[in-house]
């Protein structure tokens, strides 16, 4: 850990990471003349409390661009004229917001005009569907995390695993950045780094046809914009903690039993200035200890075992060595920090220097080892982020962005760790030797039989159940660097174009730990030269280049750009399917040559367009259209690099993987119906192209092998009905309800329906299901109501048609066609209250939230013979009968309804949470 934190530091002033997404916005609009509606050149436009500004033109236009998103106070002044300010001007990055001003002549010294800014509840220039959420948005809401604001929004779903999919498309089809830059691993397309809600300056969601400044993504881009350093010294720490409130102990084990400290977390911010107006700071950090909601019983220690009499088959003993207390079974820590310098050297030079660390450890629930909690493999991972952002305005319509990155993201996965030849643990991590590192010897058993002999049974001991004998480790290194420039060249004609480089170091490895069965003396790691052992260092590089034009005239709104990419996987793969494994000795080496090529390059084109129609003042018509690649996770090119040969049906990586493919189609009208109410509806349809499957090819006879090919397909085609209501000073409430309906299909590539025989030249067809993730229906709403700055009460409802399933017929034990049946529908509300108390200085805020308000009972995963997860028709079976018959006489081994009652098949019952706030 200190080793880590001591990276920190030289980071903070060296790197970074790579730009995907826009991070500033502009402001445009006329100065007239308030009585004679006549254009006023020469009146100064100014950002107060910075150093941004402009002077309207003699058409009375006036620009100002490289905007920060956040709230301002804008005063217009000039020679003759009555000062005027406008507060509460709401700026998103790559939106542009409209700002008339009418000035009136001053006779005498008055008093500056003040107005409020409304931000208007349509987007005149929004041509694809894009949605930004500020801090007060997040922080109003019973949230704690950027993935639950994401599932908030229209057209994102989650699945059984609690991962996200936007519009229908899989779980990595999203980008996610931080600043703009890109915080994915490419390993497998997860976030490096986690970010803290209270760090959040602005989360900008692009679920539509993005522009093409947006690469690698086939779904959506979620780009979240951190805060910087304030003029003035304010911060806040926060303090809550609580735990699960349900009265489903049937279904729940040890849920009545009720720990205030349950689930606790820390929370805190600080900024201010260094040097004032010149050099400024943020800093935060979150640290969250959750103990989950589901329990198991230590019975066992992973050293017990299971003693059989060879001669009477009846006579079984097991041996309980555990001290029978209860235990968390899905619990976990996580930390995660920010930091910024925001330096401005000059009034047009602004350098950003960014930092984020975050580290997690946690164990997921297994319901096998519910009496054998400690045979579980805890995940651990930590990940660190530096950026540098150099920002330099070369006029003020005119500026350009530098970035440069470096980027680590580290993950392992193990029960015990791996040790020195003095027995002292070694903090081992991919890419390291092995040499001179051993197994722990608590893998070794001291007998050999530790399975049970109930056919339906938890584990009693050993480490050969929950995995607890493999090891996997990961490290991916991430350099980048990207160049952006944007000039208005004109009113209408905002051109923006840049181009980036990416590098990576991509390490893996994962081995098995052997014991010596016949003397059970020494456990040892698999040799590096065995199919038990993998391991690479890969070297990958990517790159790209884009241009675009923003075309904003009175009638029509254009983004039409085109986007380049280039990768280059730097490894081999097996030319031949018939030999894919060239160097299995069995193949003849007159045979070998030629097996193995280098990958080919990948190049792709994206063409991008988008077009908004004003119809009315308060009305939009919009279209988009746009050829979308993504790159596989890399792991499907690297698996087994060195094409080992295995017995049986081995799996061999594809480094010539074609990126996967996307074309998407967008229509949507926004229509204001009031000041502070608006109604949309989109349609889009999502065509899916070479994704990665899976694939059988049987060489000959009953020999297989498996490998990746881009095979999938799909399409997605739904429509979004949104309304929304916002809420303002005069008006203490406001409500947002949206409505998805989506189908989402594609083929059916299990692996024994999806194969080609070699031998006979035969290739399986493929069925169009609906997707695992699919649902077809799903309403969103949140309501909110309160004083600013004293209460406010907020409330989110969601309901959502259940997720596909492939029924089960249960007297035939025969599989009806696949995803035809769903599980039940999900329903659920989350409840902040809070309160403001202002003692002295000091802003005092007491919270209370409630997660699944009503304790709702949701079926996340179910049975196949019934649909449900309450009950299954296995529970009919001889073997659930032998199971209990064996319960009846041995101790240690459990009912088969037991077993069967699985509390991790429901989303999580009702948790209470109270807190305190201090803001200072």
């Amino acid at each position: 850990m200190i080793k880590k934190l001591l990276l920190v530091i030289p980071l903070f002033l060296l790197i970074t990471v790579l730009n995907y997404a826009g991070t500033t916005g502009k402001i445009a609009g006329i100065v007239t003349d308030a009585e004679t509606g006549e254009a006023l050149p020469g009146i100064n436009i100014i950002l107060e409390g910075t150093t941004l500004g402009a002077a309207s033109d003699v058409s009375g236009y006036f620009l100002i661009n490289n905007v920060p998103p956040g709230k301002y106070e804008i005063l217009a002044s000039g020679v003759g004229f009555q000062k005027k300010r406008f507060t509460e001007v709401q700026v998103s990055a790559d939106f542009t917001t409209s700002l008339d001003f009418k000035m009136s002549v001053a006779s005498v010294e008055v008093e500056t005009v003040v107005v409020q800014a409304k931000t208007p509840m349509v987007r005149k220039d929004l041509t694809s569907s894009h949605t930004q959420i500020d801090s007060k948005t997040i922080k109003s809401l019973p949230v704690e995390s950027i993935s639950q604001m994401l599932t908030l929004q229209a057209g994102i779903t989650q699945d059984a695993g609690g991962a996200i999919h936007i519009r229908g498309g899989r779980a990595n089809e999203t980008a996610y950045s931080v600043n703009g830059m890109s915080i994915s691993n490419p390993y497998d397309n997860t976030q490096t780094v986690a970010i803290a809600t209270n760090a959040v300056q602005e989360l900008s969601v692009v679920s539509g046809t993005f522009n093409a400044e947006y690469g690698n993504a086939l779904s959506g881009i979620v780009n979240t914009i951190t805060k910087e350093g304030s003029n003035n010294f304010n911060g806040s720490i926060s303090f809550y903690t609580g735990d699960y409130l349900s009265n489903r102990s049937d279904v729940f084990y040890n849920i009545d039993e009720i720990n205030p400290l349950n689930n606790t977390t820390t929370e805190f911010t600080l900024s201010g200035p260094i040097i004032n107006s010149k050099i400024n700071f943020f800093i935060s950090g979150r640290y969250s200890d959750d103990q989950g909601y589901l329990y198991g019983n230590r019975q066992h220690n992973v050293s017990d075992f299971v003693s059989k009499n060879p001669i009477d088959p009846n006579d079984i003993s097991v041996l309980s060595t555990g001290d029978g207390e209860i235990v968390p079974m899905n619990s976990g820590w996580s930390y995660t920090s920010t930091g910024k310098i925001t330096i401005r050297p000059l009034t047009t030079l602004k350098v950003n220097m960014d930092v984020i660390y975050s580290e997690n450890k946690y164990t997921p629930y297994d319901h096998s080892l519910k009496y054998n909690p400690d045979a579980n493999n805890p995940r651990m991972g930590w990940g660190l982020l530096g950026m540098i952002e150099v920002n330099h305005a070369l006029s003020n319509k005119t500026f350009y962005t530098f970035r440069a990155s470096y980027n680590i993201d580290d993950f392992k996965r193990y029960l015990y760790r791996l040790v020195d030849a003095n027995g002292n643990a070694v903090d081992y991590h991919a890419g390291m030797s092995l040499d001179g590192i051993y197994a722990d010897q608590r893998y070794q058993p001291d007998y050999k039989s530790t399975v049970l002999p109930a056919p339906i049974a938890f584990s009693a001991g050993g480490t050969y159940q929950g995995g607890g004998q493999s090891h996997f480790y990961q490290r991916s290194k991430i350099f980048g660097a990207k160049f952006d420039m944007t000039s208005q060249l004109s009113k209408e004609h905002e051109v923006k174009f840049g181009a980036q480089v990416r590098s990576y170091d991509i390490a893996m490895s994962s081995f098995s730990i052997l014991r010596d069965t016949t003397t059970y003396k020494k456990a040892t790691i698999a040799p590096i030269n065995s199919n038990s052992n993998n391991k690479y260092n890969k070297a990958p590089i990517e790159m790209s280049a884009y241009i675009q034009d923003k075309m904003e005239f009175e009638s029509i709104i254009l983004n039409l750009g085109l986007r380049y990419d280039y990768f280059n996987s730097n490894s081999q793969y097996s030319t031949n399917q018939f030999l894919p494994t060239p160097n299995d000795p069995l193949v003849p080496s007159d045979k070998k040559d030629g097996l193995l090529a280098d990958a080919e390059a990948k190049h792709q084109i994206s063409p991008r367009l988008g077009i908004s129609f004003p119809i009315t003042d308060q009305g939009i018509i919009h279209f988009s259209y746009g050829h979308f690649y993504q790159l596989p996770s890399l792991s499907y090119l690297y698996t087994n690099p060195e094409f080992k040969f295995a017995v049986g049906s081995p799996t061999y990586g594809n480094a010539n993987l074609n990126p996967e493919r996307t074309v998407t189609y967008e229509i949507g009208l926004q229509q204001g119906l009031a000041e502070n109410v608006a109604f949309n509806v989109t349609g889009y349809y999502k065509d899916v192209r070479d994704l990665l499957a899976s694939q059988q090819i049987r060489i000959s006879g009953t020999q297989t092998y498996f490998t990746y090919v881009n095979k999938d397909y799909g399409n997605i085609k739904g429509i979004i009905l949104s309304f929304t209501k916002r809420k303002t000073i005069n008006d203490i409430w406001g409500f947002t309800l949206d409505y998805t309906y989506q189908v989402g299909e594609g083929n059916d590539v299990n692996s024994d329906a999806f194969f080609i025989d070699l031998s006979s030249g035969r290739q399986s067809e493929k069925v169009p299901v609906l997707l695992n993730w699919d649902k077809s229906h799903q309403l969103n709403s949140t309501f909110t109501v309160g004083k600013p700055g004293d209460w406010n009460a907020a409330i989110i409802g969601k309901f959502a048609t259940g997720l596909p399933y492939t029924p089960l017929l249960y007297d035939k034990q025969v599989y009806l066609e696949r995803n035809s049946d769903r599980r039940p529908t999900y329903f659920n509300f989350d409840l902040l209250f809070e309160k403001a108390f202002q003692v002295a200085s000091l802003n005092i805020v007491a919270f209370l939230k409630v997660y699944n308000l009503f304790d709702q009972l949701n079926e996340n995963s179910v049975y196949a013979t019934t649909g449900r997860s309450t009950y299954t028709l296995d529970a009919n079976r001889a073997e659930a009968a032998e199971t209990d018959r064996i319960a009846a006489r041995v101790n240690g081994v459990h009912t088969s309804s037991e077993y069967y009652n699985r509390p991790d098949y429901y989303r999580a019952p009702r948790e209470v949470r109270l807190g305190l706030t201090l803001e200072f």
